[in-house]
């Protein structure tokens, strides 16, 4: 499969190219840097420069055209304020879902986070955040177009994965390696059945394919 990736230079999104990559697929990463796209090669994906920021929707659909899938996983990273947190965490996983419909990608992916919510209240950076996100998700969810899933990972780190996870609607809060999360990405884009989910995923004792396998159809 050829799999657009936004946020490409990101640190789940980097890990999940090298499995993607190893698996034999066809990774592009969206970055807006140039200086990382040689990192994007040593991982086994194509860079593409395009900054979701201020890119157009007809720009993003023409990198998605001819893809099978598209996974967003651009954030705008803990050390920016509020605009950011509404230029990217919410107008760039928008963007990039009409994007999507335009270019008739239908498997669509979006790494979200544990407690998003439109209707989160507070004014704090972290609070602004859990909104915006949580209304990126809201609309991606009226997508028919799409055939998306929701994953909503607890506390990142950056340990070393176990594949073994807890996965599925309500997980409670906890933590995960961001090389688990890459790997869930990874099993979600093989199963489409999991489409129309939203599923929270920390550290478990679950396989992560059996896990994926657990909530397919549900």
């Amino acid at each position: 499969m050829r799999i657009v990736i936004a946020g490409g230079h990101g640190q789940i999104a980097m890990r999940l190219e090298r499995l993607l990559a190893a698996s034999g697929h066809e990774p592009v990463g969206i970055i807006r840097k140039p200086e990382h796209g040689e990192d994007l090669r040593e991982a086994g994906a194509e860079p593409c420069l395009l900054d979701l920021e201020s890119a157009s929707v007809e720009e993003v659909a023409a990198v998605l055209q001819g893809a099978d899938a598209a996974v967003f996983a651009a954030g705008a990273g803990p050390g920016s304020g509020t605009e950011r947190k509404k230029t990217v965490d919410r107008d760039s996983a928008i963007l990039f879902a009409d994007a999507a419909e335009r270019a008739r990608v239908r498997r669509h992916i979006v790494v979200s986070t544990m407690g998003s919510d439109p209707e989160h209240r507070g004014d704090e950076v972290f609070d602004v955040y859990l909104r915006m996100k949580g209304e990126a998700d809201a609309y991606i969810r009226g997508k028919e177009t799409l055939d998306w899933t929701i994953l909503r990972p607890g506390m990142l780190t950056n340990d070393a994965g176990t594949g073994l996870v807890r996965l599925e609607a309500g997980a409670g809060r906890g933590t995960i390696p961001r090389d688990d999360v890459a790997a869930v990405i990874a099993e979600l884009l093989e199963t489409s059945a999991t489409a129309g989910l939203v599923l929270d995923v920390i550290s478990g004792n679950v396989p992560v394919t059996v896990a994926v396998k657990a909530v397919a159809g549900n």
